[in-house]
Formats: C-alpha cells, sequence, structure tokens
C-alpha cells in the first residue's frame, strides 16, 4: 500500500483527454513555479496552502476549488509543514474548448483563458468531489466516468462564464517568437546567446524581459517544456531513460531530479498510474 504521502495518479487511455492526481498528505510536497498545457482544476480537500498563480497568492484552504489556464506560471506549496490535501485534474484544451463552445459559453471552438483562480462554493466542490471519487472506482463503468466529467465540467463552465472575463496579455511580437523557438526545438541544447541573437537583445534584457511575460526565464521556459515532453512519453508507456532522452535530458539522475522538482513526483510515480497499478 502507497504511503499517503505518494501522488497517485489516474489516467485511462478511453479517455485521453483527462488525467487526475491525489495526494492524501502533501506537506512535503513541494514545487518550483511551473505550467501546464492543460487546464487545471483542483480542489482542496485538507488543511491549507499558499496557492502562487502568476503575480498573485492566495491562501487556500479545503473546501475551494482552484483553476489555472494552460502555460500560466504557478505553484502550490504547504503553509508551516502543515498537512494538507487535495484532487487535481488535468483537462486537454481541446477537448475543453469544444465543450465550452457546444454549450454556447464561446463563439468560436478555441481556447479562451478564464480569469477566475479560486471559488468558494459549497455544491461545486461537493460535486468535484464525487465526480473524481467516480473516476477513481476501478468499478464503474467507462460510460458513467465519461458522463459524470462531462456534466461536472459543463456545470462549472457554465457557472465560471458569469464570472469576470480575462483579455490575453500583450507579449511583445520578438519575445513571442523567442518562446516559440524554445518549444520548437526544447530537446536540443538552446545557449542563451543563440536566443540573444534571435532576438536582438542582451542576454540580461532578455531574461528580464521573458520573464516579466511569461513568468519564467528563458532557462526555466526551456526547463518545463521538456519535463512536458517527459510527461507525455511516459504516459506512452516509454522507460524513464527514452523519456529522459526524448526529452532533452542528458541523463536518467538529471531528468529525475528535474521531474521530481516541477510535478512534485518521481517519473516511476507517474508512469503508472491507478489504472495500471
Amino acid at each position: 500500500m502507497a504511503s499517503s504521502c505518494f501522488p497517485v495518479f489516474w489516467r485511462d487511455p478511453r479517455m485521453p483527454y483527462v488525467e487526475l492526481r491525489k495526494i492524501s498528505d502533501a506537506r512535503h510536497v513541494g514545487y518550483a513555479p511551473h505550467s501546464h498545457s492543460q487546464w487545471s482544476l483542483g480542489a482542496v480537500t485538507a488543511g491549507k496552502s499558499t496557492f502562487f498563480y502568476r503575480e498573485d497568492t492566495y491562501q487556500i484552504s479545503a473546501g475551494d476549488l482552484v483553476m489555472m489556464n494552460p502555460d500560466w506560471v504557478h505553484a502550490c506549496n504547504p503553509v508551516e509543514n502543515q498537512p494538507w490535501a487535495y484532487l487535481m485534474l488535468y483537462i486537454d484544451v481541446d477537448w475543453l474548448s469544444k465543450l465550452r463552445y457546444q454549450l454556447g459559453l464561446l463563439n468560436e471552438p478555441y481556447w479562451q483563458d478564464i480569469a477566475t483562480a479560486v471559488i468558494t462554493q459549497p455544491d461545486l466542490y461537493t460535486k468535484y468531489c464525487d465526480m473524481t471519487a467516480c473516476l477513481l472506482e476501478e468499478k464503474r463503468d467507462i460510460s458513467e466516468k465519461q458522463a459524470a466529467l462531462s456534466e461536472y465540467l459543463s456545470l462549472i463552465m457554465k457557472r465560471l462564464s458569469k464570472e469576470a472575463t480575462t483579455v490575453p496579455p500583450y507579449v511583445p511580437e520578438v519575445l513571442e517568437d523567442v518562446a516559440a523557438y524554445i518549444r520548437a526545438n526544447s530537446a536540443n541544447e538552446l545557449p542563451l546567446e543563440c536566443l540573444c541573437k534571435r532576438s536582438g537583445y542582451s542576454a540580461g534584457y532578455l531574461i528580464r524581459a521573458f520573464k516579466l511575460h511569461f513568468g519564467l526565464t528563458p532557462h526555466a521556459y526551456l526547463v518545463n517544456q521538456r519535463i512536458q515532453i517527459g510527461q507525455k512519453a511516459l504516459k506512452q508507456g516509454q522507460p524513464i531513460v527514452e523519456a529522459a532522452l526524448v526529452a532533452g535530458f542528458n541523463d536518467q539522475p538529471h531528468f529525475q531530479r528535474t521531474f521530481k522538482r516541477l510535478v512534485a513526483a518521481t517519473p516511476n510515480q507517474y508512469r503508472y498510474p491507478l489504472l495500471n497499478q
């Protein structure tokens, strides 16, 4: 039986657009600032935590729902070694965009960021816990799980549509180009000098400007992209050593240390979800 401080991941190949993470004692779980390619929706099920989200900081506690837009830098960490627990969903943005479009909440089936970061509504929290319990229940039919997820996300998307909307922040075209270049070449070595030459900026200015707009330095952004590649490889069943190489890491120990720092789980814990245990 795994310790309660270890994360449990649930995935099902019949529902490739969703992933669930559960941890029952996160007092020793610390994250470096990072981002995900998915939209994330979590519930604090016990205790409290500090939630850093872009330039804002929130104190969250049991009963709160937190949400993170794709590519928005964030971190959730314990408060003074106090125990806390949470459930976190990671939803594919294309799938969720289509759902929002079908509900009449978007004019086009393309992703639009959600302004809300924290919401405290007891009915939404209770229904979230019921829905995630359904996903984690091995004996539940896949059709029940699909329906439970779609029904809940439809409910919360409608509720969130009444909240304030957000406008995508302006990012200078030259920095967008550097970010796109990093994403396209993240498995390769990308010296800072190469990025400076591409942007025309000095090293110091590029680092400051990039962090201002993306929340991470160019190097941290590169590492974050590499970990996302590693996660995808592990979900596809690739061995850890192969995932490390695909993601651009020269050795497995470096990959494992970096993975744990950003994902707060080991590659081995992530590679074997609850479905396969």
